[in-house]
């Protein structure tokens, strides 16, 4: 990392800064230290903290862990789920989400993991040379002509030639990018404005229990419960996940007068501060489980070590690029977990991006340009359609009479509309483009990805170009 204050020109393929060491930005940097282009990763955070629940990674992104040989591993840490079932507070399943037809579609079972496992299996395929933590970002320069400047609040400098914001929802980059393109009159009025919400979420995951005590827990397969609160404006649920161990979260719906109790509150970062008194609103909500069936969400409280709570952010913004700085992840893009795409939505916008920026020969802005807009027209409309799909299956967890039509419909759609759906859901499978490709196996084709096709014409023209060379004539 430079200490040097001037901007400095790079040569040769540009240095990307990325800020934000979660899913997104460490998957990009996973994919540039595979392609050979120089990065740094920063994160404010001075340790790693085991936050958050589960994640559900299926078909949509395991070929890419394959291709880049964490395939097994992955593998080894999670438990494939067959369904979502939901119940409601008698602690009786009323219907069931069947995935099971997921497998053989899409070529891969669907599988939980744990959020901080996950997260700990990407961060040590990341040289820790090039992880900086503790890195509070205080300014940024960019220059069109030389670079782009960091300076964090430790008085250090990073200095590159593409800054990549992958620091979440209240983004740093992009407030500083927002901020500069507002100035020159250039930011669209969709962006200029607070990050709405609606639900506010608490989430946790149990140290080891005792599977003697919860029989489910020993199970192979994850069993994956929601419940539906009967008259109150909630929802939770749990997975079960390897270690014996339960990922499980709260949903509070907010009506409009109790959103406006909350608009003071930015949530930048998780934190347990926040969630004591919501853990004891909630701890006696009923889960279907445990040795006697009689377990309740205070049951898990007692034992997750870190409870967090979080708002809900919903919003895709128009602005995901300008000069040398993109956005990916939560920095570009908030979708409802209820659609359970988050992470997934972060792994496929570092594909793209990583796809683009390892076939950049050059340190021109121009090229730099081309390269986003390329990857903000295969995913946007992707990430469109993540969050219309997370609307809709947040409203099914919801309690009022709309949710209530829904569930109706959901619970009597027949088997074939809903492997339809399925299909949907499993139909982008994208890899990258300088690693071998992994071949897909599932029975519904993965449809066309723009950065894999475009940037292997891209190698397979410059390596035909280099065989038609004229060798050198060797010096007399």
């Amino acid at each position: 990392m430079s200490a040097e204050h001037p901007l400095i020109k790079s040569v040769g393929k540009p240095k990307v800064l990325i800020v934000g060491a979660g899913i997104a930005g460490l998957t990009l940097a996973i994919l540039l230290e595979k392609a050979g282009v120089p990065y740094e990763l920063f994160d404010r955070v001075t340790e790693i903290k085991p936050l958050g629940s589960a994640l559900s990674l299926a078909a949509n992104v395991i070929p890419l862990f394959k291709q880049i040989g964490i395939y097994d591993e992955l593998i080894s840490l999670g438990k494939t789920f067959h369904s979502i079932d939901q119940y409601n507070e008698d602690r009786k399943r009323e219907y069931s989400m069947d995935f099971r037809a997921a497998a053989n579609l899409g070529g891969f079972a669907p599988r939980i993991v744990s959020r901080s496992v996950f997260h700990n299996l990407l961060f040590r395929q990341v040289p820790s040379s090039k992880i900086f933590l503790g890195k509070q970002v205080l300014s940024i320069k960019q220059s069109l002509e030389n670079g782009v400047q960091i300076q964090f609040s430790d008085k250090t400098i990073a200095e590159g030639d593409i800054l990549v914001g992958a620091d979440g929802a209240y983004s740093t980059v992009r407030q500083s990018l927002y901020e500069s393109l507002k100035n020159e009159g250039q930011l669209p009025a969709s962006d200029d404005g607070a990050l709405p919400f609606s639900c506010i979420c608490l989430v946790g995951q149990t140290k080891p229990m005792d599977p003697e005590m919860y029989p489910e827990l020993t199970d192979p397969i994850c069993h994956f419960k929601s419940v539906i609160g009967d008259n109150k404006p909630y929802s939770w649920g749990c997975m079960t996940a390897k270690g014996n161990i339960f990922c499980w979260s709260v949903i509070q719906y907010l009506d409009s007068e109790s959103s406006k109790g909350h608009d003071s509150f930015q949530n930048s970062e998780w934190g347990p501060e926040a969630a004591i008194a919501m853990c004891q609103e909630v701890r006696d909500f009923p889960l279907p489980g445990g040795k006697n069936n009689d377990m309740t969400i205070g049951d898990l409280i007692d034992n997750t070590p870190l409870v967090t709570k979080v708002m809900l952010e919903e919003k895709v913004f128009d602005t995901w690029y300008s000069g040398r700085t993109v956005l990916i992840g939560d920095a570009c893009h908030k979708v409802h977990p209820a659609g359970g795409a988050g992470a997934m939505n972060a792994i496929q916008d570092a594909v793209a991006l990583a796809n683009w920026i390892s076939v950049l020969d050059s340190t021109e802005v121009n090229e730099m340009v081309d390269a986003f807009k390329e990857y903000k027209a295969e995913r946007y409309p992707v990430i469109k359609a993540a969050f219309e799909h997370g609307r809709t299956l947040s409203t099914l967890a919801a309690t009022d009479l709309k949710a209530r039509i829904i569930r109706y419909l959901t619970k009597n759609m027949p088997t074939w509309l809903w492997n339809i759906l399925v299909k949907r859901m499993l139909e982008s499978r994208p890899q990258v483009s300088f690693l071998p490709l992994v071949e897909d196996k599932g029975t519904v084709p993965p449809i066309y990805q723009p950065s894999l096709q475009k940037t292997l014409a891209i190698r397979k023209a410059r390596e035909a170009a280099e065989e038609e060379e004229p060798t050198t004539v060797k010096a007399l």
